[in-house]
């Protein structure tokens, strides 16, 4: 019956969300060149919110975040000079670092970027 216990606990922790909540920052090469990029994520019961800023594109909300187990995935619409376009975003959280990849569905475009926790 304790190695049940222990088990269950074990279980949990590991299937717990990783904390993403807090600033994070990333450096994307795009074909314009590098673009500073910051994530700010607000986590409750699993749901993400916040903004990311993109260079000179200013800041958007995020739209659709959830986060399941080390994974988070959300997007952002951005106004371009052609109109909106959407991007989404899945990430691998592991301490303070994180493997994005940002896909652009109507650019048939994905970029790959690792943020860090700012301090």
């Amino acid at each position: 019956m304790k190695w049940l216990l222990v088990l269950l606990a074990v279980f949990a922790m590991t299937a717990a969300a990783a904390d993403v909540s807090g600033t994070w920052k990333a450096t994307v090469e795009t074909p314009n060149g590098a673009m500073e990029t910051t994530f700010v994520f607000k986590v409750d019961a699993g749901k993400v919110t916040g903004t990311t800023t993109m260079g000179q594109m200013g800041e958007t909300a995020i739209s659709e975040g959830k986060v399941d187990g080390d994974t988070v995935t959300f997007a952002v619409v951005r106004q371009g000079q052609n109109g909106e376009f959407r991007i989404n975003y899945s990430g691998k959280a592991t301490g303070d670092e994180m493997k994005i990849t940002a896909t652009i569905p109507a650019m048939d475009r994905t970029f790959e970027m690792t943020a860090k926790r700012a301090k």
